[in-house]
């Protein structure tokens, strides 16, 4: 990958405190209230601004963070003790009034947002005392905890209404200064956060102010990087830049496993589709591994399941059918299912949707290229987002590739996914599967409160996935944050998490 150097208008500006560091994003946020975001900015730039009742480790558990403890006094009810000490950026004490108002937000008509169905099982919440939460129940549903974790929920101040995004006031480590749409976001630290950061090496100082620079453009921002205009990039980069900047003496780069999950889904319901056959021999006949050293540069992991790797309920190779590549296997396959070779070596002709991005076009043509050797002619239609993904909610394809991001670190993903109940718009189970046997599964897994038993139960429903294949998981990237060295300190997370900044500092 060359660069072409030429001047560009630079991302730091001349108002940028010394503390400043500038960060580029691909897109301004949607809302940063966290309870209307959607899209990865919100998730990102929200968590900073504000704090959530739990948060998850790196296995995935849920740990205490604003809840300092909670009970099941039965199934219906939840009971949150909340950390005492804790105050909005406006220098408001945070109370039960606040998180109980929040919940009630999600789901008394107060918002219009589509985070409302991860809610749909909560009655009411109410304050018992200062401290004190409790969360009543229509039914059990022990994914209450998950939606209630860093990224998808955020405790606001009783009151605030529909427009809060626009100036949202958290309890967070930064505090909201300013935003213009396709241009910038601004925030500087909360001097008066609650948790302590470890104190920086002598000589450097805490970042104290981040400016998110909007730059659509994967090469502008390499090359902004490269300039020092520009001091962090998190997971913007295609593999081909990141490999190129890694020479660049002025810059790191920081590399760890990352929770997305990149998948292919089957319309089940489609006449070729349906028998499960095809949709085995069209995983056998892709070569997962080859793709990862070949087009990742082996900074990815192969998936066998939704669930990023060393997640509590994730299943291990032993305990699935695996795919592993195997072009006689999947010929066998095809040839059991009925589709025999023609004289042109092909059994069947496949249509593949995607959308335009650039890294999943390409990986597109490798699998076109791979499931030929299978007799398998992939035909590949691509479009803008907006009609790639208006497609494949109604149904309108046979397969497409997508990626699942945050919403797979939670098991309830293969509700969401793959339950019967889930038909869009209900849910994301947009190749119409159906098994009431893992529906059972799944309704008993939501309200189990015993972890180990749940794991039982997911593993079984990772089990029945793996052999019925509704869906094809690929691999998992692992995240990419490329940074100047003036800027150290970054330990990412997973998630792909902006939380990194919080304990950052400048040299």
């Amino acid at each position: 990958m060359l660069f072409i150097c030429f001047v560009l208008a630079g991302c730091r500006s001349q108002n940028d405190t010394p503390g400043t560091v500038v960060m580029v994003i691909e897109s301004s946020p949607n809302n940063l209230d966290l309870r209307q975001g959607t899209d990865a900015q919100s998730a990102r730039l929200g968590s900073l601004i504000f704090d959530s009742l739990v948060r998850k480790d790196e296995h995935y558990n849920l740990r205490p963070w604003l809840a300092t403890s909670w009970e099941q006094p039965d199934a219906l009810t939840w009971v949150f003790h909340l950390r005492d000490g804790v105050y909005f950026h406006n220098g408001k004490p945070l109370t039960a009034d606040d998180v109980a108002y929040t919940i009630n937000s999600l789901i008394d008509g107060t918002l219009v947002t589509g985070k409302s169905g991860n809610f749909a099982s909560v009655l009411k919440a109410e304050a018992r005392d200062r401290l004190t939460v409790v969360v009543h129940m229509k039914r059990p549903d022990e994914g209450l905890l998950f939606n209630m974790s860093d990224g998808l929920f955020g405790v606001v101040p009783s009151g605030t209404g529909s427009d809060f995004g626009l100036h949202p006031i958290g309890t967070g480590p930064f505090e909201f200064v300013s935003a213009v749409q396709d241009k910038d976001v601004i925030l500087k630290r909360n001097p008066n956060y609650w948790m302590q950061s470890p104190p920086p090496p002598a000589g450097a100082h805490r970042v104290e102010q981040v400016r998110f620079e909007v730059v659509p453009d994967a090469i502008t921002s390499a090359l902004e990087l490269q300039k020092g205009s520009a001091d962090l990039a998190s997971n913007v980069l295609t593999l081909d830049m990141v490999h190129q900047l890694r020479r660049d003496p002025n810059l790191q780069v920081e590399t760890g496993l990352g929770s997305q999950a990149f998948y292919l889904t089957f319309n089940v319901t489609d006449p070729l589709l349906k028998d499960k056959r095809v949709r085995q021999a069209v995983a056998c006949a892709i070569d997962r591994q080859a793709i990862v050293h070949d087009l990742w540069r082996d900074q990815a992991r192969v998936a066998n399941t939704l669930l990023p790797i060393g997640h509590w309920a994730a299943a291990n190779e032993s305990e699935m059918v695996q795919y592993p590549h195997d072009v006689a296997r999947a010929q066998h396959l095809l040839d059991e299912a009925g589709f025999h070779a023609g004289k042109d070596g092909v059994r069947l002709t496949i249509t593949l949707k995607t959308s335009t991005d650039e890294s999943t076009r390409l990986m597109a043509m490798v699998l076109q290229q791979q499931l030929r050797t299978a007799g398998i002619r992939l035909n590949i239609r691509s479009a803008e987002f907006g009609t790639f993904y208006s497609d494949v909610t109604r149904g309108a394809f046979q397969m497409y590739a997508l990626k699942w991001i945050d919403s797979n670190e939670d098991p309830d993903i293969f509700h969401y996914a793959y339950a019967t109940e889930s038909f869009p718009p209900r849910g994301g189970n947009r190749g119409r599967y159906s098994n009431p046997k893992l529906d059972a599964l799944l309704s008993a897994a939501a309200s189990e409160t015993d972890q180990q038993k749940r794991r039982v139960e997911y593993i079984e429903v990772q089990q029945i996935l793996a052999e019925d294949l509704p869906s094809i998981p690929l691999w998992y990237p692992n995240n990419e944050v490329v940074h100047t060295r003036r800027v150290q300190g970054i330990r990412q997370r997973g998630s792909g998490s902006f939380e990194f900044l919080r304990d950052a500092w400048v040299q």
